[in-house]
């Protein structure tokens, strides 16, 4: 899978019309410059060409340079790539925070109005985008209503947990809503599906609290599909988080592929894509794993 989107952003890659080197250099350089430039980067080479040498310099350890200064890839991947997942990993706490809460209460109490309203606003969270809510975050809590920073320099958690905890507020929620709202119906229709079986009505009618009986069997059953899902979602988080670290200019992986898009600069869209989809096949595998441990009866299939 990561070779596969390797070549594949690559191969895209090499159909834009934007010289690189008109980017690093300016469009008023010399012919003589830019055909250096191209040449030393290797941009005059076929693209299967500059595939084959980047796939031959990872297996070195080396990610390529960009930019006329020829920045390192990897050193910027390494200082963007934990602020993603920084937004990534709230965004999902969020996300699993309001799902719990309100899947398991729209279960309890189906078909009720407390079931029905969770039902039309998750609906409504699903439905709404997150670059739409990011901006409209921005526009109320930040320019209207001065509560909340929704840019400038994101300060590092053990520094001042205030000042990082305000910066990432916004864009982490806007990054979250919509996963609370898919989790939460996914919640709400495991939860249903356990609370009919028939171990449920023993337990309870063998005289076992209601309260435990959920609490202890019910949920922890009703969590193998959303588990499941979760894996995806932590992969739409990851995909969303680019698009949200532009909106509110921290600079994340979406950041620096933004840069690179712009400036044609192939090998840091590359690095940024080969670290994200191989982020993304790892936490999926660590999901798989989780299954055992929610429900050891899968030990022994």
């Amino acid at each position: 899978m990561a070779f596969g989107v390797t070549l594949l952003v690559f191969f895209l890659m090499s159909f834009s019309q934007y010289d690189p080197a008109v980017a690093a250099l300016g469009e008023n350089s010399s012919p003589e410059a830019l055909a250096a430039f191209r040449h030393d980067m290797g941009y005059d080479l076929p693209w299967w060409q500059q595939f084959w040498n980047y796939i031959v310099g990872l297996f070195h350890g080396d990610m390529g340079v960009y930019g006329v200064n020829k920045d390192s890839v990897a050193a910027r991947v390494a200082t963007a790539f934990p602020i993603t997942l920084q937004l990534t990993f709230i965004g999902l706490i969020i996300a699993i925070i309001f799902a719990v809460i309100f899947g398991v209460l729209a279960a309890l109490y189906r078909d009720t109005w407390v079931d029905q309203a969770i039902r039309v606003v998750s609906i409504i969270a699903i439905a709404t985008p997150s670059f739409w809510l990011g901006v409209l975050l921005i526009y109320v809590l930040q320019i209207k209503l001065a509560w909340l920073p929704g840019s400038g320099d994101l300060v590092p958690f053990f520094q001042n947990p205030g000042a990082y905890l305000e910066r990432m507020a916004m864009p982490s929620f806007a990054l979250g809503l919509p996963v609370a709202g898919q989790l939460t119906r996914i919640i709400r229709t495991s939860m249903v599906e356990e609370l009919d079986k028939d171990y449920v009505r023993t337990a309870i009618g063998a005289g076992v609290p209601k309260p435990v009986v959920v609490a202890r069997n019910v949920f922890r059953n009703a969590l193998i599909t959303p588990v499941t899902t979760l894996g995806m979602k932590i992969g739409y988080l990851m995909g969303g988080a680019i698009v949200i670290e532009v909106i509110f200019a921290l600079p994340g992986m979406g950041t620096a592929m933004f840069d690179g898009i712009n400036g044609n600069q192939p090998m840091l869209v590359q690095g940024v894509v080969l670290v994200v989809a191989l982020a993304f096949i790892i936490i999926n595998i660590i999901v798989d794993l989780l299954y055992v441990l929610i429900n050891p009866r899968i030990r022994t299939v």
